[in-house]
């Protein structure tokens, strides 16, 4: 029969039982005293850890001396959220090596295991604690530090406890990124000036003037300048940030504090608040979808395999100012953000368009002209997965990048949406679906219009298989963007509008096996003109895709896409504008590793 040490039960339960002091006299008293004190110290006990095991949890265990194996005392021992890194509890081991640290909830938790002189232990990267496993174990090894004479061992930054992050480095390297900037736009663009003074010839009393005595508005920069350069620097930004183990808000904050500063200090006309929206949130979306898709070539496979130089390098790519920080300080950010096993669905598309209907002011014309197309599209933490949990923002994101064989317009669309904060949910064993607070940055410039939005909706996005051979997926969207949307060919000061207004996204997708699938995405932006320069006008603009795909082999499957954009123009100083233009493109797929994208 297995006996039970009832003072280690009794600590783990919060209740530190005392020894009875031996006293001349007092044995025969003792003899009876010590069994109703340690009764009532059960029952305590009982109580405590009863009404604790509702609500609460906790980790107790030893940490030894890795040399002779004996407890070691002073220990620093600190519970924080896993993913968030905050504290959830901390505690010390006691004389002979052992522990118990409370923490308030069920849930995920890592350690950070510390004491001065000894090498932090390796602690596991995840504890969970629920209703059934309400307290968990975990053992402890430490060695003394071995520090050689004159040097320090370089901090090692950790995702999971969020140990070895910088502040101070974002902090310096992203003005040090826009004083090179402004330098070489000073050596581009020379003569370059708006309201007689060059653009970029900057200095302390003209960012001294913005900071005091900005005038904030819409600048006249170009549709791609601002709806696209702008967000790219802000990818930049952010790429900064994350890579220094900041998290997304922490990095957002990073992102707007780098528009700001190059609003201000950047150049010598006004500040504007498009760019502000555009690179400090703008920015920050399409910076956490490429973050994280560069993160996902950096991970090791399945199988153990370390990823090799060409996904190094498009990595770096991807996030260039993140693969410098991976070069630059070595080991310290070259752990990989931890993606946690999403479900990924991507597809790149190889096309030709094949005809095209344009209608713009009322007549109509259709062409048969060719031009060649670059499609890829990635579904990132597609709900239906079992284990996968949307803890952190863009747990969940949609991406989609098409360029054009076309010198004067390469980039047709950009579209970007990810969950910010929301919850999964679920109804019975077919439907699994998450909803919440997303953001989202689309740039769609078709041939006679273009449209850009940085946006927060609420929504939701879902899978329903109703059968083991059928599966639908769909997302459904509503809420607020800040846009811009206007003509190819100028009018006025620009060729585009500010406003902020309405829009709405579905999406659907049936998929049928892994032979065929038909999916349909509509998008409408509602430009009412409010926030921008021409509060009197208002602009609708439409964009449907649709498509249908089927496998052919293995990972390779053909299509047809049929994509139409319209846009509906009314201002008081110009005239009605009605403008549609429609697709059809013949287009080559290759696949993902998830097919056509159905989660089992």
């Amino acid at each position: 029969m297995r006996t039970v040490n009832s003072a280690a039960w009794l600590m783990n339960c919060g209740v530190h039982p005392k020894p009875a002091a031996s006293r001349p006299g007092r044995n025969s008293a003792n003899k009876f005293i010590k069994p109703i004190r340690l009764a009532l110290q059960v029952l305590a006990a009982l109580f405590v850890c009863g009404s604790a095991s509702a609500q609460e949890g906790g980790i107790s265990g030893s940490v030894k001396e890795g040399s002779n194996g004996i407890g070691l005392p002073g220990v620093i021992i600190a519970v924080q959220e896993y993913g968030s890194g905050a504290l959830a509890g901390m505690g010390a081991t006691d004389a002979s090596g052992n522990y118990f640290v409370r923490v308030p909830s069920m849930g995920k938790y890592a350690l950070v295991v510390s004491r001065l002189g000894y090498d932090n232990a390796a602690a596991p990267a995840l504890i969970e604690l629920s209703e059934i496993s309400p307290h968990r174990t975990a053992n402890f090894s430490m060695n003394r530090s071995a520090w050689p004479k004159g040097k320090r061992t370089k901090p090692v930054m950790s995702w999971e406890t969020g140990s070895g992050k910088s502040y101070a480095i974002p902090a310096y390297e992203i003005p040090a990124f826009l004083i090179l900037l402004n330098r070489v736009d000073r050596y581009a663009y020379p003569d370059l000036t708006e309201d007689g003074k060059n653009v970029y010839d900057t200095n302390f009393s003209t960012f001294k003037d913005h900071v005091f005595h900005g005038r904030w508005g819409a600048d006249r920069d170009s549709f791609a300048m601002n709806q696209f350069n702008h967000p790219y620097h802000g990818t930049l930004y952010h790429g900064f940030a994350r890579s220094a183990g900041l998290n997304y808000w922490e990095s957002l904050v990073y992102d707007n504090a780098g528009s700001l500063l190059w609003e201000t200090g950047g150049e010598t006309t006004h500040p504007s608040i498009n760019d502000q929206v555009a690179s400090g949130i703008g920015g920050s979306f399409f910076g956490e979808v490429l973050f994280r898709m560069a993160n996902l070539m950096l991970e090791d496979d399945r199988d153990g395999s370390k990823p090799g130089f060409w996904r190094k390098f498009g990595a770096a790519v991807l996030s260039p100012s993140a693969g410098f920080n991976r070069y630059a300080y070595g080991d310290r950010f070259k752990a990989p953000f931890p993606s946690n096993d999403p479900s990924i669905r991507w597809r790149l598309q190889l096309g030709e368009s094949v005809k095209s209907d344009l209608n713009d002011q009322g007549a109509t014309s259709t062409s048969n002209r060719n031009e060649a197309t670059l499609d890829y599209s990635m579904d990132y933490g597609m709900p239906g997965k079992p284990g996968y949990s949307y803890d952190r923002p863009f747990d969940y994101f949609q991406f989609e990048l098409t360029t054009l064989g076309n010198r004067s317009n390469p980039v047709d669309n950009i579209m970007i949406r990810g969950l910010l904060l929301g919850k999964e949910y679920e109804a019975g064993n077919s439907y699994q679906g998450i909803w919440g607070l997303y953001g989202g940055y689309d740039y769609i410039s078709p041939y006679i219009f273009r449209v850009s939005s940085t946006s927060l909706s609420l929504g939701t996005t879902y899978q329903w298989s109703p059968s083991q051979s059928v599966s639908m997926q769909g997302s459904a969207l509503g809420g607020f963007g800040y846009a811009a949307g206007g003509n190819i060919s100028p009018e006025g000061e620009r060729d585009y509008h500010y406003g902020i207004g309405p829009q709405v996204l579905l999406a659907f997708r049936l998929i049928v096996g892994d032979t065929a699938m038909f999916d349909l995405t509509g998008r409408t932006y509602y430009l009412n003109g409010k926030g921008g320069i021409d509060p009197g006008g208002r602009e609708v603009i439409g964009r449907l895709n649709m498509g249908f795909t089927i496998r052919i082999y293995d990972r390779h499957a053909l299509g047809i896409q049929y994509i139409l954009s319209s846009r509906d123009a009314r201002y008081p100083d110009r005239p009605d504008s009605h403008q549609k233009v429609g697709t059809i493109a013949l287009v080559y797929n290759l696949l993902g590793h998830a097919g056509l994208g159905a989660i089992k």
